[in-house]
């Protein structure tokens, strides 16, 4: 055997090898057949098994033992070389939905001439077939792949990384360049440097402090909006917006006192103009009950999904003050109790009065049936929450947060301390003496639940039968005599001491409309006041003769075991 082959050549006796082509190469096949062995001496003991297999050039060394002792390797090395595709990059690119290389990655055609290659881009690694690409080598963590003097004076960069020196400090930061070293001053300028270090060092100061100042003021905001429920408002507004203190600063020059166009108890109003040039009337409260922050969040959300054209509608609120701001929509023509009570006010015809009254009850009768399944109950229905637009409509202002005003108080609640829809009903036939008789319902001593001054003169002068000398000069004539008294009339049912005898909202502005459409008819009708008066008592009756709504004694009566 020695004789026909050596150790490490493969000839073909007893060892064969064959180049495998390297262009573009699909498969490989291997076949070997046993040949006859009669031209040899058999007496050598051949191995009958025969072998086959593919190894890197250079891999694998013959030797004359594998031919009887069979091949003793566990595996020999081997090296593919492979491509994608059929075509090259620029003809591959144009396939997009066949085109592999991913993000930071390069498209290189195949040495052998078939298809194309992915590789990384230079400062990228991973998988460049991968969907989300190669990534970015973060050099400035690993001390071998960047050359700066430390991780400190390296700084990541889009496929590379770039050295630096800190402040106060020049050179090129690289361990083989000039490196970092102090900033060298020169004497003719270190007394100049001195000073303006010391100025530097003044400022530097006070900027500190401006930002502790700052921060603390942010922080400051924070806890206040945190501690008015602005962390539980953001996800419940849905249409009102959460403004900053900044925002509405700006738009009061600082709260500046000419904007003040309201003040209460409790609360000064200003007007004020947002970025957009919108007008709104801004809330600011002196003070407010933390214990009702809960409430105030619960009351803020119901309030902002009511939309009706009679209601003012609340834009907003601003929590980083320790006392929240209200952003409301500004009305022109002010309150309803400034035009008819204040010496500049406006001069409002009955017709304008009638329309008011009728708006403020379609108002009041949406809260209590439209707006929920539970019936939302103003409980402040006043002349002052009441504002006029440029065409004096009425828009009712739902102020939560104002204290109750006893002159339009419901009786009952003095007793039974729980607001009903009865008790805006009440208050609504206050707020209409008001509007027919135009007094101030004032009685600064009331507290025993007793009628308001206002009210009971008007309940006093109905039931004296006589003619309303009591109304405000310049409204009445001969052609809505009768129409104000009928308004009158449904003022007394409201203002009735017993919430269960009184109408509903709906039921009051459905007769305001019907007075209001039937004179609109009947304009020139001769009805005679002493007959409407006349009328009277059958209008309030119950059912029976000694239940009459207005009798002095029924009300006297309720009043004193109140």
């Amino acid at each position: 055997m020695g004789d026909m082959q050596n150790d490490g050549t493969c000839t073909g006796i007893g060892c064969c090898k064959v180049d495998i082509p390297p262009l573009a190469m699909k498969n490989n096949n291997i076949s070997i057949e046993a040949n006859s062995f009669s031209n040899f001496n058999t007496s050598w003991g051949f191995n009958n098994c025969s072998y086959s297999f593919i190894a890197k050039k250079g891999g694998y060394r013959f030797s004359v033992s594998h031919l009887m002792k069979g091949v003793a390797l566990e595996g020999v090395p081997m090296v593919v070389d492979w491509s994608v595709g059929e075509y090259g990059c620029e003809v591959s690119r144009k396939d997009l939905s066949g085109y592999v290389c991913r993000g930071n990655s390069s498209c290189e055609d195949s040495k052998t001439g078939y298809g194309y290659q992915c590789t990384c881009n230079k400062g990228f690694e991973g998988n460049p077939y991968h969907p989300e690409g190669c990534r970015d080598v973060e050099e400035c963590k690993n001390y071998n792949t960047h050359n700066c003097i430390s991780e400190n004076h390296c700084r990541e960069t889009e496929g590379s990384f770039e050295c630096f020196c800190p402040a106060g400090e020049s050179g090129d930061g690289k361990r083989e360049g000039k490196g970092c070293h102090p900033s060298v001053v020169r004497t003719r300028v270190a007394i100049t440097g001195l000073g303006v270090g010391l100025l530097i060092l003044i400022l530097g100061a006070s900027c500190i402090c401006l930002m502790y100042r700052k921060r603390k003021l942010i922080q400051l905001k924070y806890k206040f909006f945190e501690q008015n429920g602005g962390l539980d408002l953001q996800e419940k507004l849905f249409h009102a917006k959460i403004f900053t203190a900044e925002q509405l600063m700006k738009a009061t020059c600082n709260f500046d006192e000419r904007l003040i166009i309201g003040t209460g108890h409790n609360s000064t109003v200003f007007k004020g103009i947002l970025s957009n040039n919108r007008v709104v009337a801004i809330k600011k409260f002196r003070e407010l009950d933390q214990s009702l922050i809960e409430e105030f969040v619960d009351r803020l959300v119901l309030l902002e999904q009511i939309r009706h054209k009679n209601v003012v509608p609340i834009l907003g609120c601003c929590l980083e003050s320790e006392i929240p701001f209200l952003v409301y929509e500004f009305c022109d023509n002010a309150t309803l109790f400034d035009n008819l009570h204040k010496e500049d006010k406006i001069e409002l015809s009955w017709k304008i009065r009638l329309q008011i009254a009728i708006e403020v009850a379609r108002a009041l009768e949406y809260l209590h049936s439209s707006v929920a399944i539970i019936p939302i109950i103003h409980a402040n229905v006043t002349s002052a929450n009441i504002l006029l637009d440029d065409t004096n409509t009425a828009k009712l202002l739902f102020d939560f947060t104002s204290m109750y005003q006893v002159d339009y108080l419901d009786p009952e609640y003095f007793h039974i301390r729980q607001f009903t829809e009865k008790s805006d009903v009440y208050s609504f036939g206050v707020v209409l003496a008001e509007l027919i008789i135009g007094d101030k319902p004032i009685n600064v001593e009331n507290p025993k639940g007793e009628f308001p001054l206002l009210a009971k003169q008007f309940i006093l002068t109905l039931e004296k039968n006589c003619r309303l000398d009591i109304l405000e000069t310049g409204i009445v004539n001969k052609e809505n005599e009768e129409e104000i008294i009928q308004v009158a009339l449904l003022a007394a049912k409201c203002l009735r001491l017993h919430a269960k005898e009184r109408p509903s909202m709906g039921m009051v502005a459905v007769e305001l409309e019907n007075i209001r459409e039937k004179h609109q008819i009947k304009r020139n009708s001769d009805l005679s006041l002493t007959k409407s008066l006349h009328l009277f008592d059958d209008t309030f009756e119950h059912g029976n003769s000694s239940t009459s709504s207005v009798q002095n004694s029924g009300y006297e009566s309720c009043t004193d075991s109140m």
